[in-house]
């Protein structure tokens, strides 16, 4: 046998070869709302039906050859936390499974996620219009800041949804430039939770199980052009007349879907507590909403 013929027959044995996975061990135990133990994997666990999703991609998939390099990244090497529809932890994958159609439409993406509602000492609400190379519903209105909290302990923490109001102040520098000093954790008011599903376009889509945080505090915005084209704040008025437009097409302003469901079945009635200082009257983290 040549020298070539000997390489290439090891390599195959090798690729062949079953890989072993290591054992998951547990992190914590389970917080109010969240009835499983949250698992951590030294190393990427096993193929099934929860943990790990059907259709796996890699950084060198061609379909996805033209995505900018920023959002590339972010989609392969961003693990989201998946959930079942009463918040439990089940187990994790990359961004951009969790937000391909044809794992969404098989019940296997379901994953958590927030939307943060900034207003200003003039309780105006400070919106943002998503890059245009964005994935998922790019340059469309949104509120402040929409992203997930990710697969780590300090993300995980659930305890008066702390993970999820660290990813909060994580992502608000990465997309708006707020510094962490703007928006103190302790400061966000967790109000409730809708679980929602939208397609983007044929692709890609929406599952999400969204944490709706207030705060009320004046920043210092710097905005990230790689995840944000543009930035408003607005009031009452000026939101609904961009509802109007919205609804008409007028200059082809959209507005992210679940930005819509939240105006549309809380955020006025929310924003008198803003004004009134009186949120904490309105929260409801036991609940999680079912809206379509």
């Amino acid at each position: 046998m040549s020298l070539t013929s000997h390489l290439l027959n090891t390599s195959a044995r090798l690729f062949l070869a079953p890989r072993s996975h290591l054992s998951p061990s547990p992190l914590f135990a389970s917080g109010s709302h969240l009835r499983s133990s949250i698992l951590f994997f030294k190393a990427r666990p096993s193929l099934s039906a929860r943990v790990s999703l059907s259709s796996k991609a890699t950084m060198g998939d061609a379909p996805d050859a033209g995505m900018d390099a920023v959002q590339r990244r972010l989609m392969f090497e961003d693990e989201c936390i998946l959930v079942n529809e009463s918040d439990d932890v089940v187990g994790h994958d990359t961004k951009y499974n969790c937000h391909l159609m044809v794992n969404i439409e098989k019940g296997n993406a379901l994953h958590r996620a927030f939307s943060v509602f900034l207003f200003n000492s003039k309780y105006e609400l400070l919106l943002q219009q998503r890059s245009a190379t964005k994935v998922t519903f790019p340059l469309v209105w949104t509120n402040t800041c929409c992203s997930h909290p990710l697969y780590r302990e300090s993300e995980l923490i659930p305890e008066n949804s702390l993970g999820v109001r660290n990813a909060a102040q994580r992502k608000l520098l990465d997309e708006l430039g707020i510094p962490a000093e703007d928006v103190p954790v302790d400061e966000f008011t967790p109000l409730g939770r809708i679980l929602y599903k939208a397609p983007s376009d044929g692709k890609w889509g929406e599952h999400e199980l969204d944490y709706l945080l207030f705060m009320v505090r004046d920043v210092n915005v710097n905005p990230n052009p790689d995840e944000v084209a543009d930035i408003k704040y607005v009031n009452r008025e000026e939101l609904k007349e961009l509802l109007r437009k919205a609804d008409a097409g007028e200059g082809g302003l959209k507005l992210s879907p679940w930005f819509r469901l939240v105006v549309d079945n809380f955020l006025f009635k929310w924003w008198d507590h803003v004004e009134k200082g009186t949120l904490l009257e309105v929260v409801d983290m036991k609940t999680i909403h079912k809206l379509t």
